[in-house]
């Protein structure tokens, strides 16, 4: 049995390990704070137990929009604090106005004092502690690949910019025998025959198969796998880790292997699962279009300044089923933008307005789509619409891309939070990668995960 494997943390339970910690610190430290000092407005008592799961629901909903367990911010000092900062203030705010749930607004005001400096300072030290121990290299993962050769630097980028506690040490050639020792970027070429001594000598975790080709395993090699994953050894095979590290599906691998991605979620025909998020999402665009109305006089008065053309546009798009739908949105580029055929909007488009630009970042925008989700063209949560031309132009290269359409499109998507703008065939493929993900994976608890996602985006001013 294998013994000699470093401490690592997954990416799920890392952001497990930061929710719970976060939850005990900050009850440590308010009950340090109470015996200590005269801090009486939270307490801990049988018959205020609520008190704490109201505070621990708050600390979680407001560390992920303020992207506390974002695992990037969380390895970063300075990121780290800034958001910190945000979700204490925040927490200990809305804490002091639920008081039907949560303590009554105490007459001293220096226990609100005591009360945001328990919560800013305990998370402040054991988010600190993290980065400086628990986010260093001494609980990186060491892996090996078997793999092409041609294929190498692309796989391992593609694990190790998602997660950068993941290590590919070294790879074995699958595609030839060749006895030649080479490195590329630190990388070992291990020769199949000494893959066993290999890895129980460099403190390997696990072994990842990403070789496309059957005859590249070779009786020698796959015995000495067998033998590894007898003696405990993890060997699992590369889509399987790319897609529960990177929670995108990895199309670009498995060629036209259509049919080792269905079935797909079962909530895409839980006629429970979509009569409730049609009902939500009713109720949701009737909201968000009373709330666009208190925003449209500045949008008039912004759009007359800034724009100097009509308000509203209308295009195109690909709806479920590969049906052709009308789009609604406020116009944030010159009139005539496109008078020379249809482009994808680039980063910083000389085409878009002074207020366009507001209207991007802002995400206002979109609000007219709120019109399209009551019609049931769109949803709140799928992959985006896109226009005709360009499905049929995607489709010719990527011939898993029209499988977005078996649902919905959306107003925001799990490829929305996770990637930027994309303004090419490259950027369309990625965030191919993410909405099959989600057509996959799709629960209320990934719509909610969305939902939290979408809101730090609109705080953070992120919108294009």
């Amino acid at each position: 049995m294998n013994s000699n494997k470093k401490i690592h943390f997954e990416v799920s339970e890392r952001k497990v390990l930061l929710k719970l910690f976060d939850v005990i610190f900050v009850l440590l430290s308010l009950y340090v704070i109470s015996s200590i000092f005269n801090f009486k407005y939270f307490t801990f008592s049988p018959t205020n137990y609520y008190w704490t799961i109201v505070l621990a629901f708050y600390i979680h909903i407001f560390g992920s929009v303020f992207e506390m367990y974002n695992l990037q911010v969380a390895s970063s000092q300075f990121q780290i604090i800034k958001s910190i900062i945000l979700t204490s203030s925040t927490t200990v705010l809305i804490y002091l106005l639920t008081p039907i749930y949560t303590p009554l607004l105490p007459s001293n005001r220096l226990q609100i004092i005591f009360f945001f400096f328990g919560i800013f300072g305990s998370l402040l030290v054991w988010r600190i502690f993290y980065v400086k121990f628990l986010a260093s290299h001494r609980f990186v993962k060491n892996a090996i690949l078997v793999c092409d050769k041609d294929q190498l630097i692309e796989l391992i980028s593609g694990l190790e910019d998602a997660d950068p506690h993941y290590k590919i040490v070294g790879f074995v050639n699958s595609d030839s025998e060749e006895s030649s020792t080479f490195k590329i970027h630190s990388i070992k070429n291990i020769k199949p025959q000494d893959l066993e001594n290999f890895v129980r000598n460099n403190s390997i975790s696990e072994l990842v198969i990403a070789s496309q080709k059957t005859e590249g395993i070779t009786v020698n090699l796959y015995n000495q796998l067998i033998h590894l994953l007898e003696n405990g050894f993890i060997i699992r095979e590369y889509t399987q880790v790319y897609e529960a590290i990177t929670q995108r599906i990895p199309v670009q691998y498995v060629s036209r292997d259509f049919y080792r991605y269905f079935p797909f979620s079962r909530s895409n025909q839980n006629h429970l699962y979509l009569l409730f998020i049609r009902i939500t999402e009713i109720i949701f665009s009737s909201f968000g279009i009373l709330f666009g109305i208190l925003f449209f006089p500045f949008i008039i008065i912004g759009n007359v300044l800034g724009n100097r053309g009509p308000l509203f546009y209308t295009q195109d798009r690909v709806g479920k089923n590969g049906d052709v739908f009308k789009i609604y949105k406020y116009r944030t580029m010159v009139k005539n933008a496109e008078a020379n055929g249809a482009v994808f909007t680039t980063v910083n488009d000389s085409r878009i307005t002074s207020f366009g630009k507001i209207l991007r970042k802002t995400r206002l925008d979109e609000f007219p789509q709120f019109l399209n989700i009551l019609k049931g063209d769109m949803a709140i949560i799928g992959p985006r619409p896109e226009r005709p031309v360009f499905v049929n132009e995607i489709a010719e290269v990527m011939p898993f891309y029209e499988t977005r359409h078996v649902i919905k499109p959306g107003l925001t998507g799990w490829a929305q939070v996770n990637y930027s703008y994309g303004d090419s065939i490259e950027d369309s493929l990625v965030k191919l990668q993410y909405d099959l993900y989600y057509i996959k994976h799709r629960s209320l608890f990934l719509d909610i995960n969305i939902i939290i996602k979408t809101i730090s985006t609109v705080l953070f001013y992120r919108g294009q």
